[in-house]
């Protein structure tokens, strides 16, 4: 009984937690002088939210698919969040891009081809989806409005003057928000399915 209400909770904790991730992740869109730099850290964190979470309910069911299935729950969450957000005149185009499925049908993909290894699943799985995320995220960049033009019809009058947009110094930090979101990422989860795995077998 208490492992599965934990089993639940932390499905909601954690589908939930991803999601305001999903939309802090487009709010880059404000900071452009250093919107690379923002896109690779968020890249990286909704990648470990997701393979965390994707792992322990995967590795739960025992089930390929119910990655995918984790990674749709947190499309639907993020879909009725930004609708609300949208509704209060939150200036965010509302195109949201699934872009945890593909690298979640990966995961599932490593679990049902390799018999349900753990030990695969957490390797292969892992760098399949840390590789995979910052490439499918680039797509919700694409469909945003222009950043800069975004920034100036909506300037947030609460932000300090040192954050207030300015002309954008794209590659100023790092020339590559892809490869390296995909290169910490392909590391960093590894240990999270890990984690993911773990939870299951306190």
């Amino acid at each position: 009984w208490l492992r599965r209400c934990t089993h639940y909770l932390f499905i909601v904790v954690v589908a939930v937690n991803s999601t305001l991730l999903t939309i802090n992740a487009g709010d880059y869109i404000f900071y452009t002088d250093w919107a690379w730099t923002s896109y690779t850290v968020f890249s990286i964190s909704q990648t470990l939210m997701l393979i965390v979470g994707a792992t322990y309910y995967l590795t739960f069911t025992g089930v390929p698919g119910t990655a995918t299935y984790y990674a749709l729950i947190m499309t639907v969450y993020t879909w009725v969040a930004k609708a609300a957000w949208f509704s209060l005149g939150y200036p965010y185009d509302f195109i949201v891009t699934p872009v945890w499925l593909p690298s979640a049908m990966l995961l599932d993909l490593v679990y049902w081809a390799t018999k349900k290894n753990k030990h695969s699943l957490i390797l292969f799985g892992g760098v399949l989806v840390g590789m995979s995320l910052p490439l499918f995220n680039m797509v919700n960049l694409i469909t945003v409005a222009d950043p800069l033009e975004t920034a100036f019809k909506y300037p947030r009058p609460t932000l300090p003057p040192y954050m207030t947009p300015i002309e954008p110094q794209v590659g100023k930090f790092y020339n590559s928000p892809v490869a390296l979101g995909a290169g910490a990422g392909a590391v960093l989860a590894c240990t999270f399915a890990a984690l993911g795995c773990k939870l299951n077998t306190w």
